[in-house]
């Protein structure tokens, strides 16, 4: 078998074991797995990071800050763009094939134990053992851990941050997570655990009610955006904004960040804080380290120029909280005089409220479908964004190439220095765009 057979087989074998959006709440099966490997998700400190929104792009945030201090890093998120290897990165990078390999191979026999003791492992609970054990045999000095999805049950939850982060919490998921924000909240309140720093940025009312209430309970310290911590002045810059940060510690004046939108600054704070938790004493971050740090963020997939004449950006908003964030950043950082959407979204999203969300700010829209199996039918979300958009600005092609191409003809038809494609609706509709338009 050649190495790429190889890694095909071990990404297969992985995926057999079912999807990562099919919940069963337990933490059996992996505090069993992490007894057997001898508990490496305690090899190391932790931030963990829960939320509905924003948690790759402050987690890539928060590692940013720690490698530039010289740092060895552990990074977890999902789900991937393009593969599977991508979710566990150490110093920024993922895992090699032969150490993905080779990983895979050393826990097999594990897997199987926990298999017939207390139920099969699921797709998620592999991934996440296999990150801890990869982090632990590294060794990293940090690991910043995001949530699959939820925290309570999530399989991450068997660590304990010694930092929890809290980003934006918003309606997503409710048929695995709850009806209501209060509820949701509940579920991602799990990750704070006793005698930790809990990290919150700015929330809803009823959310931050539960996340304050969570932390009593447990003796948490709390931190909070726009109390302890926050953004004191952005402005536009080119390739993204100018900000001036109070974060714990201290204050960080004109940083560069090369993201778009409000919701990014405040990413960016909230990472500040926790790292500045993380740290022991009371002096701050150096003024040069923040400023290094934050100037090298990328997050792949958020508002993401990928071309320019016309300008295409791919974006992988894919609940109203992500896309209201998104459609505010666009407003604000870009002056498309004519701006074409590209839309693939998943059957269980709240549709309706995505697309109308994006009508204020699109002359037309493209409706495709990604490779996702729950990817909506196309034509179904095009009797949809008919009834939002009008007939006449609506256009279907099913399949995503095709999609984009005729999205970048219908914005050539206009000013090519002013007009723009935005492509959108999922975080698999992004990384398929990625892979389509060669980006990485």
């Amino acid at each position: 078998m050649t190495a790429a057979q190889d890694i095909h087989a071990v990404e297969a074998a992985i995926r057999a074991r079912g999807v990562e959006w099919d919940i069963d709440p337990t933490l059996d099966r992996m505090a069993g797995l992490v007894d057997l490997l001898g508990q490496p998700q305690a090899a190391f400190p932790v931030i963990h990071i829960a939320g509905t929104n924003g948690k790759s792009s402050t987690a890539r945030m928060v590692e940013a800050l720690l490698r530039e201090r010289n740092l060895r890093v552990g990074r977890y998120t999902s789900p991937e763009f393009a593969s599977m290897r991508d979710r566990i990165c150490v110093d920024g990078v993922p895992l090699d094939e032969d150490r993905f390999i080779e990983l895979f191979h050393e826990l097999e026999p594990h897997f199987g134990i926990v298999d017939q003791k207390y139920g099969r492992l699921s797709f998620f609970e592999v991934l996440t053992a296999m990150a801890f054990a990869a982090f632990a045999d590294a060794p990293v000095d940090v690991a910043v851990i995001e949530t699959g999805m939820g925290g309570t049950w999530d399989a991450t939850n068997v660590a304990t941050g010694t930092v929890a982060v809290i980003t934006s919490i918003s309606l997503d998921h409710t048929d695995y997570l709850g009806p209501d924000v209060e509820t949701i909240a509940t579920e991602k309140a799990g990750i704070i655990k006793p005698g930790a720093t809990a990290v919150l940025e700015q929330q809803v009312i009823s959310a931050a009610e539960v996340l304050l209430r969570r932390s009593a309970e447990v003796g948490a310290t709390v931190a909070r955006e726009g109390l302890e911590f926050g953004v004191l002045h952005r402005e536009l810059a080119m390739g993204g904004q100018l900000i001036h940060l109070k974060g714990l510690k201290g204050s960080y004046e004109e940083v560069f960040l090369p993201l778009y939108g409000a919701h990014q600054a405040s990413n960016a704070v909230t990472a500040l804080a926790a790292v500045e938790a993380l740290t022991a004493g009371d002096d701050p971050l150096a003024d040069d380290l923040v400023r290094q740090a934050f100037a090298q963020v990328t997050s792949p997939g958020r508002l993401e120029v990928v071309r320019r004449g016309p300008t295409v950006i791919i974006d992988a908003a894919h609940n109203p909280g992500g896309m209201e964030a998104s459609a505010d950043a666009i407003t604000e950082s870009f002056g498309f005089t004519r701006l074409i959407a590209v839309v693939a979204v998943m059957a269980d999203k709240d549709v309706d409220t995505i697309l109308e969300l994006l009508e204020p700010i699109v002359e037309e829209i493209v409706i495709s479908k990604n490779s996702s199996p729950r990817s909506m039918d196309p034509e179904e979300l095009a009797q949809r964004a008919e009834s939002v958009f009008g007939q006449d600005r609506v256009h279907l092609a099913p399949r995503l190439d095709d999609a984009i191409d005729l999205a970048i003809s219908l914005a050539d038809e206009g000013d090519e220095f002013g007009a723009g494609v935005l492509i959108t609706g999922s975080v698999v509709t992004a990384g398929d765009a990625r892979l389509l338009l060669k980006v990485g």
